[in-house]
């Protein structure tokens, strides 16, 4: 077998994310605003630290899913997480009524992505359960907020 779910995914991952990485300082100095929470502000910087931060976790499990023909837990895990991940960006435009970080992509872009590799993960015999969307979910999250956590703190200490 030889998987082209992962890059795929990947490549999905890597478009999506860098449209988040430009617009993500405006979406959040919007939401600062609103919220009148300040922490919630970063600059373009920090954005791209974070995001590359997230991709050595990307590319690592596309390597595993891969490697492992698509059977990698922390690849299905991935693969269900970044799927999901597109509603969780149409829903943040429409409760913030505007556009925000990523929605531009999320449909033509991370979605056939997500697709192609669940579909080979459906294929191979053993598609995605809700565990796996769960498992995605316990995943991304943190990593998501760990990697904007280590991204200011990096870009402060540089400073």
């Amino acid at each position: 077998m030889n998987p082209r779910g992962p890059a795929h995914l990947f490549l999905a991952w890597a478009v999506h994310d860098v449209e988040e990485a430009i617009a993500f300082p405006g979406t959040c100095g919007s939401l600062a605003d609103t919220t009148g929470i300040e922490a919630l502000r970063l600059d373009q910087r920090q954005s791209w630290l974070a995001v590359g931060l997230m991709g050595v976790l990307a590319a690592f499990a596309c390597r595993r899913g891969r490697t492992s023909e698509v059977r990698s837990r922390l690849y299905r895990a991935t693969v269900a997480g970044l799927h999901a991940h597109v509603a969780t960006h149409l829903l943040a435009s429409l409760l913030q009524r505007s556009y925000t970080a990523g929605v531009a992509t999320a449909l033509p872009v991370m979605l056939p992505g997500a697709e192609s590799a669940r579909r080979e993960i459906r294929d191979s015999g053993r598609p995605l359960r809700t565990r796996d969307y769960l498992a995605g979910a316990a995943l991304l999250i943190p990593a998501a907020l760990a990697c904007q956590v280590l991204a200011r703190v990096l870009i402060r200490r540089s400073e």
